[in-house]
């Protein structure tokens, strides 16, 4: 068996009193959890490019040429702080294939670093060799994790602020495998096993500790997505393309939910899917298919990169793709749209001014199938609220109310209207349908976006309720703030 010739070629910098380190360049760290460690920017941000399924094949050489040139074009234009290639990266011979192709990233001075895919499995190198190999190069951050957890290339990263040198941020890198044990009767493809989740559970955990209880944002790779990628597919606010189904296990070990349990990953990133690249939420976690970067791989919706930005201090993330296409589908987590202008169309706010808050509203009495129904109907009796509820009104049940006045936006930006609400409920900004909750139902949870300018804009909400237990509420978010409810103090009668 041939072996890899080691090379000498050092990148780190090493942190010490009196000396920091220039952002966005890699150190290992001496800290207690002895995680190497990344640095934010000077101006706070830190920016991924996630290439994916490269396939290097070293006989197809226009076609490895082409992706050399690609990946190259990424980086100049990017000038990302990390690299980050989510599997299925040189097909067989791995030898020359690897060789080839690293210094592509060697030579661009970033600092990159790697999960396997399943492809990567079929060359004539073991995952523990290649990262053996890995390892021997300048700008690789990655590790191959405890020998004693399934996989190899389980580790994580932390991210610094430039400022104070305190963790703010973190990676985890998950080794994905490759094929099952049963193919033809459990599953065609492997699932992230029980130990690689205690071990991330206890990273989580023993950080989420030094951070005063609060979990710090992170964001999770790895190469095959998990099989909750399935329920976001045909959800009207997933953006990009879904032409390929999902190819994921069909063993669900649970890491999704210890994502949810632990509350720190806020973005899942995956590749392996070659004409998936959407961006989507499930239960609070942005997940996200990065883009096929090799020509040498399958797929017809181009080839190129996903690139994912952090701020520090914030719970968030921008991504979207950069391919031989253009760039395109941006995302914002956690907003769930677009962050950019031009992508709406802005309401312009009312030219006015009010001083006393409250809405006016419209009590029905009555036991209603639809808001439509209720407001066909004679009002009882009329007022001002003091803000949205449902117990505004003594009355448990069979009737209806509908709220009409102003909001007074913030600031102009793309806003993201909750509406929770047993039975029927519809909220209109300016005359648009934001969240429609119509219907005899339990209590459940709508929302909708609309893009703003700064100031007043017309607010109508209808609402009925025949069940015991009465619900309303509404809450809103934008690019610039969290979720909160909508308060009273922002309302206004016309």
């Amino acid at each position: 068996m041939k072996v890899w010739k080691k090379r000498s070629y050092v990148l780190f910098i090493i942190l010490t009193l009196g000396v920091i380190t220039a952002p966005g360049v890699f150190s290992q760290q001496s800290g207690r959890e002895g995680a190497k460690a990344l640095y934010f920017n000077k101006e706070r941000r830190f920016k991924i490019v996630q290439f994916t399924d490269i396939h290097w094949k070293v006989k197809e050489v226009e076609k490895s040429d082409r992706t050399a040139k690609l990946i190259r074009e990424i980086l100049q234009a990017e000038q990302p702080d990390l690299v980050v290639i989510t599997g299925d990266i040189v097909n067989d011979p791995a030898d020359e294939g690897w060789k080839a192709l690293m210094p592509v990233f060697t030579q661009s001075g970033i600092p990159f670093t790697v999960t396997m895919g399943n492809h990567d499995h079929e060359s004539n190198r073991t995952r523990q060799e290649i990262f053996d190999y890995l390892e021997t190069l300048s700008g690789f951050v990655g590790e191959k994790g405890p020998e004693h957890l399934t996989g190899v290339g389980n580790y994580m990263l932390e991210l610094r602020s430039p400022g104070s040198g305190n963790v703010v941020a973190l990676l985890y890198f998950l080794d994905s495998h490759d094929y099952s044990f049963s193919r033809d009767v459990v599953s065609d493809y492997d699932w992230i096993r029980f130990d690689q989740i205690a071990w991330y559970r206890e990273q989580s955990k023993r950080y989420t500790l030094k951070n005063g209880r609060k979990p710090y944002p992170a964001l999770a790779f790895f190469h095959i997505p998990l099989p909750e990628y399935k329920e976001i597919r045909e959800q009207p606010t997933t953006i990009g393309e879904r032409s390929e189904k999902v190819y994921s296990p069909l063993i669900n070990s649970g890491l999704f939910t210890s994502f949810i349990e632990m509350k720190d990953v806020m973005g899942i990133f995956a590749g392996h899917d070659h004409n998936n690249n959407y961006s989507g939420m499930y239960k609070g976690i942005g997940l996200n298919y990065g883009q096929s970067s090799g020509y040498s791989g399958y797929g017809d919706i181009g080839k190129g990169a996903r690139i994912i930005e952090l701020q520090e201090g914030k719970r968030g993330y921008n991504t979207w793709i950069r391919s031989d296409k253009g760039d395109a589908l941006y995302y914002n987590y956690p907003l769930g749209s677009s962050f950019r202008d031009e992508d709406y169309q802005f309401h312009a706010a009312q030219k006015t001014k009010r001083y006393a808050p409250g809405l006016q509203y419209l009590y029905y009495k009555g036991a209603y199938k639809s808001v439509q129904e209720m407001a066909a109907g004679q009002p009882e009796k009329t007022g001002i609220a003091k803000e949205i509820a449902a117990d505004i009104i003594e009355t448990e049940e069979n009737f209806g109310m509908a709220f009409t006045g102003l909001i007074k936006i913030p600031s102009k930006s793309i806003y993201r209207f909750f509406l929770s609400s047993g039975d029927g409920a519809q909220l209109f900004i300016n005359g648009k349908l934001v969240a429609n909750n119509d219907g005899l139902h339990k209590i459940q949870k709508v929302e909708g976006f609309i893009a703003l300018e700064e100031g007043y804009h017309d607010l109508k909400l209808l609402y009925f309720n025949t069940r015991p237990k009465k619900q309303l509420s509404v809450s809103f978010m934008s690019l610039d703030a969290d979720e909160k409810a909508v308060q009273g103090s922002i309302l206004y009668p016309r």
